[in-house]
Order: structure tokens, then C-alpha cells, then sequence
């Protein structure tokens, strides 16, 4: 099987995790692209990912994850995009092709993939919202058609892409990723920082939620 895939990993200081979910990507023969975007990391995240065969995209400043996806995508040679997040726990090979196959069968135009069986607290937020999921794959030209005018820079992107695509009335596929979670935020920056961010992030995506 020979499809055209670009896999876009923006990274934010994700030293501990990184290197499993680039090793899961690299197996995965349907993708001749891997593309991670270092958001400003200062930590060891860009050197790890620089011992892989990918290309990596450092970024000077923590500019927002959309951005980054941005960055990645503005880089990207393919007619498919995949996008995964760094801190994922327990992807494999198989996990990355459930995602990619179904589009590249033309039986859907975006895939979200949905932690299942991964820990409670991750599979409760994605049954509950499952639209706000990183891990997608998606036919490019759906991005290049909102990436000038429609665009969210932070964690509002995922939100902006899904509801993007319900407008476009595209075919949207969820699929289970089972026994894959990832990092909470108070786990990768202490319970003080984390929650911090964590508030930040919801506060992103309920700006993007109240867009017209």
C-alpha cells in the first residue's frame, strides 16, 4: 500500500515521551514524512527527536500548539496529514494505521483517534469530547482551505478543525486507539504549573467554542 502522509508532531518539552511515539511513527510504512515541531522546548525534546531520520522544527519561543501544527503543515510534502501529540503513552504501528488506512480508502475525509483503555481519566475526556482529540488524520487540502483565514494558534485547534469539518459536512471517522493515554499535565510540569496550563488550555478552548 502506498500512500502520501505527512506525520506533524508538535512537541513541547516532551523529552520523556517523545521517543516512543517517534518509534511507533517510524514503523509505519504508509508515512514518508515525519515532521516534529519543537514549540520552544527547553528541554532535551529537540535532540531526541534529531536521532531519528525525521525532520525537526525548532521553534525560538512556546508560540501555542496550532501554531506549530501550522508551522508543520506549512513544511508538509503530503496529500494526507497526520497529526499526533508527544506525550502519548502506548501507541504502536497499528494504532497510526487504523488512523491513516481509512482515508487513504477513501471511506472518510478525517479520522479522530479516541484513548481507549488507556486510564480512566484520559478515556472519560475523550468519550465526553471526543472532537478534542490531537491524534487525526486528515486530506490535506481540507487544511490548505481554512489555514489562512480560519486557523487557531493554541489549543482551540483541534476544536477549529472538527467544527470545520462538520461545516464542510466531511466524513469523520472515530476511531478507538485502545490501551493508549498520555502524560497529564501535572504528571510532565508538577501539580502547581499543571494545573496552571491546564486552565490555559481550557480557557483556549472555550475562546475557539465561542467563535462564529
Amino acid at each position: 500500500m502506498i500512500m502520501n502522509v505527512t506525520a506533524i508532531i508538535p512537541a513541547y518539552n516532551e523529552e520523556k515521551h517523545i521517543g516512543n511515539v517517534l518509534s511507533a511513527v517510524c514503523s509505519v510504512d504508509l508515512i514518508d514524512q515525519i515532521i516534529v515541531v519543537s514549540d520552544g522546548s527547553t528541554d532535551n525534546t529537540v535532540d531526541i527527536a534529531k536521532s531519528f531520520d525525521i525532520d525537526v522544527i525548532e521553534l525560538n519561543k512556546n508560540c501555542g500548539k496550532g501554531f506549530a501544527m501550522k508551522t508543520g503543515l506549512y513544511n508538509a510534502r503530503s496529500s494526507t496529514i497526520l497529526f499526533l501529540d508527544a506525550d502519548l503513552k502506548g501507541l504502536e504501528p497499528n494504532h497510526v494505521e487504523n488512523l491513516l488506512i481509512p482515508v487513504y480508502l477513501d471511506k472518510v475525509d478525517m479520522t479522530l483517534g479516541i484513548l481507549n483503555s488507556g486510564r480512566s481519566a484520559t478515556d472519560l475526556a475523550q468519550k465526553i469530547t471526543p472532537f478534542l482529540t490531537g491524534q487525526r488524520a486528515i486530506k490535506r487540502y481540507i487544511l490548505d482551505d481554512v489555514l489562512d483565514n480560519q486557523w487557531c494558534d493554541d489549543f482551540g485547534i483541534e476544536l477549529m478543525l472538527t467544527r470545520c469539518a462538520r461545516e464542510k459536512k466531511l466524513r469523520i471517522l472515530e476511531v478507538p486507539l485502545k490501551n493508549v493515554s498520555h502524560a497529564m499535565k501535572e504528571e510532565k510540569m508538577g501539580l502547581t504549573r499543571g494545573v496552571a496550563a491546564r486552565f490555559k488550555m481550557y480557557w483556549e478552548i472555550a475562546r475557539e467554542f465561542n467563535k462564529k
